[in-house]
């Protein structure tokens, strides 16, 4: 039995943090870490991992859950778990078709996406920023260096293949 690796990075700030300065700094941060348990955590019957890193200003921000039909809905991704197929589906768009990246299956692949959305706080609304990167595979069993041990074998950047 393998299991799913899903190690999420998020990269999130405000209209005050948009300097140059700021930029750089969001920039040098790693786009992929180690991972170790804990943080990291078994869900599903120890069928996947979730390894999440970064920015969580609002708390809670990436939700997962396994459907009916034996995918697993993690963000703007899901993943069919008998096949370990990755596909985007953005629910924001009611006319978005959903995309798929690749397989998993001993295959690692890593996606990028930029977003934005309103937040209101002390009676206040303003624009939340993020990156969020996706790192996944699924392996036979767990290495915490499997995406420091090489580049991604697919790459996407804002729905458009880089690697």
């Amino acid at each position: 039995m393998s299991v799913l690796i899903l190690q999420i990075i998020i990269k999130q700030w405000d209209k005050s943090q948009r300097s140059e300065a700021h930029v750089l700094e969001r920039a040098n941060r790693p786009d992929r870490c180690s991972i170790k348990i804990p943080p990291a955590f078994y869900i599903f019957d120890k069928q996947c991992v979730i390894d999440q890193h970064g920015d969580d200003l609002q708390g809670g921000r990436v939700k997962y859950t396994q459907t009916a039909a034996g995918n697993l809905n993690l963000d703007r991704f899901q993943i069919d778990l008998n096949t370990n197929v990755l596909e985007y589906c953005d629910t924001s768009e009611s006319d978005e078709e959903t995309k798929t990246i690749g397989s998993l299956e001993n295959n690692w692949i890593q996606c990028r996406y930029n977003w934005r959305y309103s937040i209101f706080e002390d009676e206040m609304f303003y624009w939340l920023y993020e990156d969020i990167t996706l790192n996944a595979i699924s392996i036979d069993s767990l290495n915490t260096n499997v995406f420091l041990s090489g580049e991604p074998a697919i790459g996407y950047e804002d729905l458009k293949l880089v690697v």
